[in-house]
């Protein structure tokens, strides 16, 4: 008797403590930043939410009052957005010291993303999820580092091969990240 009862209350102690482990562990929010983004005349035309998920960052991008088709788009080096040709984002975040492009042998930028598709409309919802950057503070690819970073569309779709931005165009948009 003294046997079952012992095991009951073993039993009954680990269930406990399973369950606050799993109520403790989904209280854990994940990191994440709002992006306003704006076109060349400082105009906002949508947002951006980056969301840390494990080991990777989700992006989801929600624009309009763009010219329909493919945009290159990608995260820059520096968090500053100043009308009317965002060169202030300066280059791609590029941590890694690699080329351009998905399709580059020697790997990619850190800030390299997949085209934006434009409806007919002007408008454009996404989602992307890249292993390449991070919402962690200090890391050197870091979307948080100190100064921000910044994310970028451009007016004609990235070829992802041509160093050292896809031959995208110029930049219509941008959002700071911080």
């Amino acid at each position: 008797m003294k046997k079952f009862v012992f095991a009951c209350l073993l039993t009954s102690c680990l269930l406990l403590s399973a369950c606050v482990a799993k109520e403790t562990m989904a209280g854990v929010k994940s990191p994440s930043v709002n992006v306003n983004i704006i076109n060349t005349k400082g105009d906002s035309i949508g947002t951006a939410q980056l969301t840390q998920v494990d080991n990777k960052v989700q992006m989801a991008i929600d624009v309009q009052g763009l010219t329909p088709g493919k945009h290159g788009i990608h995260f820059h080096a520096v968090g500053r957005c100043d009308t009317p040709d965002f060169k202030s984002a300066e280059a791609h975040l590029n941590p890694t010291h690699k080329e351009h492009g998905f399709e580059n042998p020697k790997g990619y930028h850190s800030g390299d993303l997949p085209n934006l598709e434009v409806g007919e409309d002007g408008k454009a919802q996404a989602t992307f999820t890249t292993e390449m950057v991070t919402l962690e503070k200090d890391k050197p690819n870091s979307l948080l580092k100190s100064g921000g970073t910044a994310l970028i569309i451009h007016a004609q779709p990235d070829d992802y091969k041509t160093d050292p931005s896809g031959n995208s165009g110029d930049r219509i948009a941008c959002g700071v990240i911080q």
